[in-house]
């Protein structure tokens, strides 16, 4: 007994294929010449007793898979199972490839069984060929197939019909689900299926606490199964006597809802659950004429298409949210009966599952992630370059390969700056400007324009704090306009200075360094907290328009930093605060992920108390106002070393970073 196999080094097929290491026979695999590499790869899994895999040099779309003349007469009457994988399982892929593959390429194997003779064409179909049926699909029904216009589901369906109507060999017909991975050591080879919702369950957990409620959607079920049920169950089948002419659902007897299966993965990633769930059917009440005709507007397919590229999703995964068809497998479960191979639950392998791609396929592992990979060769332009963050920055970036022009009024400092670099054998250039000097940022964009022609990463770090509460304000509306025009103009008339060559390039990130005393409230800082909040809704706004020209504005709500700019509150020097070198590290993911908003998570939770509980949030930081006074500074009067007390010390440590 020998088997032919197509489809062999696929995933299905190399894990049936390790079923076939405990029967006997020669396996016969159809390998075109390019992919050699593949069929070695699988003899290295097979392991022992390799010999009786035999590649056999053909083409899926070519007549009789391309096998000449000696090789069919050589194998004819000796092909016991033709067991026929290849094929596309890719909602994503063109019509053209899956009808190559799925149509032509069936016919063409369908062809060859019959020329060797063989014993039973074994054909791996889909669920998909049963279309979007509305109700229960049965292992028996195949014309009743219902919307199946989608190449994914035309495909399947067209060859399973040529299977049935064609071909001259007994035959069976296997319709495996949705596959996952191996429910034992979560294997797999692409992501695809339930796989696409992963990324934004974990992009959910990299923002809010496991325990965070969310409200999410509900459709229609699903149905997964894990590989090793797939292989199992077909090797059992493939190998019993009667059968011939059947077809056969390899599902799981339980089908999951969308909103439940996100909710079973969210749960094995560790990240927040959907508590709430909208049912999509509850927008059925609008025309499909209406509802084609919006999807099929140009901003709203670019709004859509951006968002699902964000999640890593092809767009054809929308019509799987109402998927209405449920299967029967009674057919199979009789096949199997006194086996003992069942389709586990998939709250079981679920956690295997989700490890397994986290490991090995998060589409972040494969994106360059080192600062030097981000930075090396671009030219960065930092304000406030001489110290705190902007100089441990600088020092960062440098390193790392960037050339860094360091901006700043000192230049004594700068020089100091530089000769570090300079040390750690990085590049960086001076320009001695006050950001806060509308004019003198004029100059500064010219002249860096004049030297350098462009610059990929603006980082507007320089800027001003003032600690002082309003009742000792009142005769000092300076404080306000003098943080308005460092903090917010200064930055803002920089910014405009660079944009329009970055937007001519189409590429460029602006990093504007904000504070987390922007996402709550925050007494005594009313003066520095409106700077910063100005700054944060212009770049929210700028990141719009120039969202089409590959121009990336990133806000950092910087939490308290032990820099010169808090020196004057002597208070803070028993406090625990964050050390330039960690608001470097915040600025380096920065400009490595280019992200929207980095904040700590504490920030993030005052910024959701505060818009979900406004008067708690109030009481609370007015509790913490009176527990801090005003420095003597702030008072007009001689800096003095005051201490912290331990209830201070406590409170700080609790809320690390906060401006008290």
């Amino acid at each position: 007994m020998a088997y032919f196999i197509t489809g062999g080094t696929g995933f299905i097929g190399r894990n049936f294929i390790d079923k076939l290491k405990d029967r006997e026979g020669d396996i016969y695999v159809l390998t075109r010449a390019a992919s050699m590499h593949k069929f070695e790869e699988l003899q290295q899994r097979f392991g022992e007793h390799n010999d009786r895999l035999i590649p056999v040099t053909g083409d899926l779309q070519q007549p009789l898979l391309g096998l000449d003349e000696a090789t069919i007469v050589e194998l004819k009457g000796k092909i016991a199972h033709f067991c026929h994988f290849a094929a596309i399982y890719d909602i994503g892929a063109s019509a053209e490839a899956q009808s190559a593959t799925n149509i032509d390429g069936t016919r063409n194997a369908i062809r060859l069984a019959e020329a060797l003779d063989a014993g039973c064409f074994q054909h791996v179909s889909s669920i998909a060929a049963g279309g979007l049926y509305k109700g229960t699909f049965r292992e028996d029904m195949f014309e009743e197939a219902e919307n199946y216009e989608h190449p994914y589901f035309a495909t399947k369906h067209e060859s399973e019909g040529i299977v049935r109507k064609e071909c001259k060999v007994p035959w069976r017909v296997y319709r495996p689900a949705m596959v996952m991975g191996n429910s034992k050591t979560g294997e797999i080879d692409k992501i695809d299926g339930a796989y696409y919702f992963f990324k934004m369950l974990q992009k959910l957990r990299n923002v809010l606490p496991p325990w965070f409620p969310l409200i999410g959607i509900e459709g229609g079920k699903f149905n997964v199964v894990p590989v090793d049920y797939v292989v199992d169950a077909m090797d059992h089948i493939v190998h019993k006597d009667d059968l011939d002419g059947r077809c056969f659902h390899l599902t799981d007897s339980e089908h999951h809802s969308i909103g439940n299966l996100m909710n079973i993965f969210a749960e094995a990633g560790h990240t927040p659950r959907f508590s709430m769930r909208l049912d999509m059917r509850m927008f059925g009440f609008i025309p499909s004429v209406v509802r084609t005709t919006l999807g099929s507007l140009p901003p709203v397919k670019r709004i859509i298409n951006s968002l699902m590229e964000d999640l890593g999703m092809p767009d054809s995964v929308m019509m799987f949210m109402n998927y209405p068809t449920r299967y029967d497998n009674r057919d199979t479960e009789r096949a199997l009966k006194g086996s003992g191979i069942s389709c586990p639950d998939l709250h079981d392998y679920a956690p295997v599952v989700w490890d397994y791609w986290e490991r090995n396929l998060d589409p972040d592992l494969f994106v360059d992630h080192s600062l030097e990979g981000n930075v090396g060769g671009k030219v960065v332009l930092i304000t406030g370059a001489s110290s705190g963050i902007g100089k441990t920055s600088a020092l960062r970036l440098a390193e790392a390969g960037a050339h860094v022009l360091l901006v700043a009024r000192s230049i004594d400092k700068l020089e100091e700056t530089a000769a570090e670099i300079a040390e750690l054998g990085g590049v960086a250039t001076i320009y001695q400007a006050d950001a806060s000097d509308l004019e003198d940022c004029d100059r500064l964009v010219a002249e860096v324009l004049k030297n350098h022609g462009f610059i990929d990463i603006l980082i507007n770090n320089a800027g001003r704090s003032i600690r002082r509460s309003l009742e000792l304000s009142y005769d000092r509306f300076h404080d306000f306009e003098r943080t308005m025009q460092i903090n917010y103009f200064g930055a803002v008339r920089l910014t405009m200075g660079l944009l329009p060559s970055m937007s001519e390039r189409k590429q460029g990130h602006i990093i504007n360094m904000s504070s987390i005393s922007a996402l709550a409230p925050s007494p005594r800082f009313s003066a520095y907290v409106a700077s910063k909040s100005a700054l944060d809704a212009w770049t929210r706004a700028a990141a719009v328009e120039f969202s089409d020209r590959n121009v990336r504005f990133t806000t950092i709500n910087m939490p308290l930093v032990r820099t010169p700019m808090i020196a004057a509150t002597s208070i803070y020097d028993s406090m625990p605060v964050l050390t330039p070198d960690e608001a470097a590290d915040m600025v380096v993911e920065a400009v490595i992920k280019k992200p929207k908003r980095i904040a700590s998570q504490l920030g993030v939770f005052l910024q959701v108390m505060t818009a979900v509980a406004p008067k708690f949030t109030e009481v609370m930081m007015n509790t913490v106002f009176r527990m801090f006074g005003d420095s003597a500074a702030a008072k007009g009067n001689k800096p003095e070393k005051v201490e912290a007390s331990n209830e201070q010390v406590a409170l700080a440590a609790i809320m690390k970073g906060v401006h008290f």
